[in-house]
């Protein structure tokens, strides 16, 4: 369980001339787990979580809430970062919304966690010669987290914190 809940910022981004981004060094991101950058006005956050980086919307797609403040949670087999508001639950991989739910034709309904779709858009993360990079996002597809880091963007990381 990711239980450092303190972020540090990588402060200014440099776009490279093939489009990435550089949002950090490695080892750096790799002892604080976790990282947050602005990209074009956009929060994103980075973590580094059981030998992977994974970048997403710094805002959850439900109400906004700060997910770099969240806490990371296996979640039948998939690490998810949990917002701290209302305890949604997104996979890092892919950008999922988990739910837990039953079946109810079942004889013995058990609940189990069934995914809602992609709605947190997640960033593509590239490490070269110790620097963390990110793709800058494909705004030609749409995902529910696009209404928040619009809402949020260009505005103070800690602004709307409950």
């Amino acid at each position: 369980k990711d239980v450092d809940l303190h972020s540090s910022s990588a402060g200014t981004v440099e776009r490279e001339p093939d489009g990435l981004i550089l949002v950090g060094k490695e080892d750096d991101i790799k002892r604080s787990r976790r990282v947050t950058a602005k990209i074009d006005g956009r929060q994103i956050v980075i973590f580094y979580h059981e030998g992977k980086f994974h970048a997403l919307d710094s805002r959850c797609y439900h109400e906004g809430g700060p997910l770099r403040l969240g806490e990371i949670e296996d979640i039948d087999g998939q690490a998810c970062i949990v917002c701290p508001w209302h305890k949604y639950k997104i996979t890092l991989e892919t950008g999922e919304g988990l739910y837990e739910g039953i079946n109810p034709l079942e004889p013995s309904p058990t609940p189990k966690w069934q995914s809602k779709g992609v709605k947190q858009r997640i960033h593509k993360v590239t490490i070269d010669n110790g620097n963390v990079y990110v793709s800058p996002p494909d705004l030609s597809v749409s995902f529910d987290s696009d209404y928040f880091a619009d809402k949020y963007k260009n505005s103070g990381d800690l602004e709307m914190e409950k």
